[in-house]
């Protein structure tokens, strides 16, 4: 990829709708990802040996054998490192999944599941994954009606082991608190670039402003305001890190006329300017 170009695109094949598969060093997929890229489709991983580097948005893991991530689309990763890695991979559109299984990824308050699996909960997603891929090989073809609920189930026990994991962080706060963050969080990743100001998502959430800036920073510590400029400010990094599209373009991709103003937005929030902060940051990429 060209750092001249908006970052990579990976789109599902329209005949495919899902791929599954196991990986390891030598396949080639996993050898693209070692470029920043996204994709318009969840992507899941389940790590079986070594240890696999990566950046989620700029956030460095190091995931152990043993470990499960789903990632959702538009997340922008890269690969750094793969230590005697292999496992599993998982690519789907969302429509493969049952109406359920969507909502409840769509209300994570995390944007990437990423856990920790007891060695029951690894042999369960093991089985499941084994038998997604023998399936075509068994029926001699591709059948969505056998696939969808095996890869249904999958997500719906995702999202149950992230749930029971992270159960004591959020047992101090009401149902509702936590859906209207949900809620909100989600609102503010679709309209981001056009709505900066909380008032306008509490009108679409039909509550108070007050109300919704109460219950999101109980829920996240953050403010509302604060929670919309830091998507504004992700986006932001991303293109300044991945890519040399002109400040000013990027000015007006997150949807602020007057450069200089998001100059100074940015600056502020940073630490940096933008160019200073593509200068300190983005030379990074040639070194990987």
């Amino acid at each position: 990829m060209s750092k001249n170009d908006l970052i990579t695109l990976n789109k599902m094949d329209f005949n495919s709708g899902i791929a599954i598969g196991a990986w390891d060093q030598s396949t080639p997929g996993i050898m693209k990802a070692f470029d920043p890229h996204r994709h318009d489709h969840y992507t899941c991983m389940l790590i079986e040996a070594g240890q696999f580097e990566v950046i989620f948005d700029f956030k460095h893991l190091t995931m152990p054998a043993g470990t499960l991530f789903v990632s959702p689309p538009g997340q922008v990763h890269q690969i750094l490192n793969i230590f005697g890695t292999n496992g599993y991979y998982l690519s789907f559109e969302s429509h493969h999944i049952s109406i359920s299984a969507q909502t409840g990824l769509d209300n994570l308050l995390e944007e990437t599941l990423l856990i920790a699996l007891s060695n029951d909960e690894r042999e369960w997603f093991r089985t499941i994954l084994d038998s997604i891929i023998k399936l075509q090989d068994l029926n001699d073809g591709v059948y969505r009606q056998v696939e969808e609920p095996l890869l249904s189930a999958l997500m719906e026990q995702a999202i149950l082991c992230y749930e029971h994991k992270s159960l004591i962080k959020s047992e101090n706060l009401s149902l509702r608190s936590i859906n209207i963050s949900k809620e909100f969080r989600n609102l503010v990743k679709l309209h981001f670039r056009t709505i900066k100001r909380p008032f306008e998502y509490a009108e679409k959430l039909s509550i108070t402003v007050a109300h919704l800036s109460d219950t999101v920073k109980k829920v996240t510590g953050l403010s509302a305001s604060e929670l919309i400029q830091k998507e504004v400010m992700s986006e932001a990094k991303r293109l300044l890190y991945y890519t040399e599209v002109s400040i000013q373009e990027i000015s007006y991709q997150l949807g602020y006329q007057d450069t200089k103003y998001f100059i100074r937005l940015f600056s502020k929030k940073a630490g940096f300017s933008p160019g200073e902060y593509r200068k300190k940051y983005g030379k990074k990429l040639d070194h990987i």
